[in-house]
């Protein structure tokens, strides 16, 4: 059998007004093509679009119509239902198809280090309603972040006259003379890579399906946290699971400097309330912090495991000051100390080594809630007696595993609930009870990351959202929105936005979870203040992230601040 060979191709047309009733709610996947009979599929679209419909080569019996560049080509293509509905190829080989059109191509384009040409734009008549499906734009962000990682920095296109305007929408700008016949004319266009990540990245993450989360849970997964939550189960009992346990357990005391770890069955809530049941085996008053919701949660454990306490609060969003602290211990004289150390709600960073020298000075056990602390950033737990953490937050995993941190002597056991006797748990060596392997196989999963440079990652990426947002500075904006708290005194990737009284963070947040986005704004407290929340926590989107403060802003009607 042979093949017929295209000619260089242009973009094909895309019809912003054909019909889409015959899938009016398609579920497309958007992959690069790696398989044999995708590639047999392209050939077929090939020659629907370029010889049955437009006609720029004649007929064939095999009706396939393989391009001339196809062994170079690197194809973006679009899935409904195991079959074929799209494609758009690239390639970064020269000659382009554009040189064969202007043979001084170079001389019209700017400074750049390496150039792909974007071609080939075939779309099924089913699924080229741009608006509602937007393949052209998906597939073409599909293509821009695989030849960004082959180190390519500019696009090139020819485009037909009839969608300009689309072409623009994704931001190309045209350049040189019109190419191609009077019957089919086409302009030559180009585009920044980097420049289509900053504008379209929303496409991008779309690509798969995905929402863009930036919630403090439950939190983007990484594809090996989901895969190990899928492997076999295994005996809480058994050799293996045993083993997992044991390297996790290491793992978690080596990010955050405690002696100790153990796992239980639960959430954050759960290991607050085993901290408060050892509190409550303690001779003496204690000490409670609160500059914020979790703050106030702390106080609601004390207060329904009746612990003889004071609180020491502050209105939310106020630093914890040294005198503050300082005053609270000389007047209360506690014997112990329990205090938030990132505190979500606003997203005040509540300095632990303040915390641990004070108490250290005053011979104060010190117990911290480090739910959204561990792993957001470098943590040290040296001389904190007890610290609650959770799976499914900084740390990346899924939510269901509650985790307390300990150094030094835990209180007898027998005395407390079974569920939350911590004493119990380190008598058995961590498995006392029923456990989940799967879950376990995730936070083992997740915990063997590169935490370094994940932290650097949230650091940059925070200040480059804060200042995109008008929030990095110690004046305030004037955009309609003001940070809780100031950048020296936040948590490094969690901006909690303080919204003005015309706007409302329900339908904001609404309206962006339509667009891709979820943030938080549906905790009681976060309405109650009108407040829009971001956090970087979990496997975050930074492709998503570079658009969210355009489309934050386009929510809230105004323009973005000048960089």
């Amino acid at each position: 059998m042979t093949s017929r060979s295209t000619t260089a191709q242009p973009l094909a047309v895309l019809d912003e007004d054909a019909p889409s009733e015959p899938c009016a709610s398609p579920r497309l996947q958007f992959k690069i093509a790696d398989q044999a009979w995708e590639f047999e599929a392209i050939h077929r679209l090939n020659y629907r679009t370029f010889v049955e419909e437009i006609p720029q080569h004649a007929p064939n019996a095999e009706r396939r119509l393989v391009d001339r560049f196809h062994d170079e080509n690197t194809y973006a293509i679009a899935l409904h239902e195991g079959e074929l509905v799209g494609m758009i190829a690239g390639r970064s080989a020269r000659p382009f198809s554009l040189d064969g059109k202007l043979p001084d191509l170079d001389r019209h384009l700017p400074p750049h280090q390496k150039a792909m040409e974007v071609r080939l734009l075939a779309v099924a008549p089913a699924f080229r309603n741009f608006h509602k499906h937007g393949v052209f734009a998906r597939l073409s962000g599909v293509l821009a972040r695989h030849f960004r990682a082959q180190g390519c920095d500019l696009a090139l296109i020819s485009g037909t006259l009839r969608q300009t305007r689309l072409y623009r929408h994704l931001g190309f700008q045209p350049f040189g003379p019109q190419v191609g016949s009077a019957e089919a004319p086409y302009q030559p266009m180009l585009m920044r890579l980097p420049d289509y990540a900053a504008h379209c990245a929303h496409l991008e993450f779309l690509s798969d399906g995905r929402h863009a989360s930036f919630l403090p849970g439950p939190v983007a997964l990484s594809p090996a946290v989901v895969q190990a939550l899928a492997e076999p189960a295994h005996s809480h009992r058994g050799p293996a699971h045993l083993l997992r346990l044991a390297r996790v357990r290491e793992r978690l005391c080596a990010l955050s400097g405690s002696q100790d770890a153990l796992i239980l069955p639960g959430t954050g809530t759960l290991a607050n309330d085993a901290i408060a049941g050892q509190l409550s085996l303690l001779e003496g008053a204690g000490l409670v912090i609160s500059n914020g919701e979790f703050g106030e949660r702390l106080l609601d454990h004390a207060r329904r495991w009746r612990l003889s306490h004071q609180a020491l609060r502050l209105d939310w969003g106020q630093p914890l000051s040294a005198d503050a602290l300082e005053q609270a211990l000389q007047t209360q004289r506690p014997s112990w100390l329990w205090a938030v150390l990132s505190e979500t709600s606003t997203g005040m960073r509540n300095d632990l080594g303040l915390l641990r020298a004070a108490c250290r000075r005053h011979g104060v056990r010190l117990c911290v809630d480090a739910v959204s602390a561990l792993g957001q950033q470098a943590l040290d737990l040296r001389g904190v007696w007890l610290a609650s953490a959770v799976s499914g937050k900084a740390l990346g995993a899924y939510p269901g595993l509650a985790i307390v941190l300990h150094e030094g002597a835990l209180l007898p056991e027998g005395q407390l609930p079974r569920a939350i006797d911590l004493a119990t748990f380190a008598a058995a060596d961590g498995v006392p009870y029923t456990q989940s392997s799967n879950l376990l196989a995730a936070l083992e999963a997740a915990l063997g990351i590169d935490w370094p440079a994940r932290w650097r990652a949230v650091r940059s990426a925070d200040a480059q959202l804060r200042r995109a947002l008008g929030c990095n500075a110690a004046v305030p904006s004037a955009m309609p929105w003001q940070a809780v708290v100031a950048p020296d005194q936040a948590m490094p990737g969690i901006l909690t936005l303080a919204l003005a009284p015309h706007l409302q963070a329900a339908r904001m947040g609404a309206q962006l979870e339509r667009a891709g986005f979820k943030l938080a704004w549906q905790s009681a407290y976060l309405q109650q203040r009108n407040w829009l929340q971001i956090c970087l926590m979990g496997d975050w989107d930074a492709a998503a992230l570079a658009v969210l403060p355009a489309r934050l802003a386009q929510a809230a009607g105004v323009s973005l601040p000048e960089a």
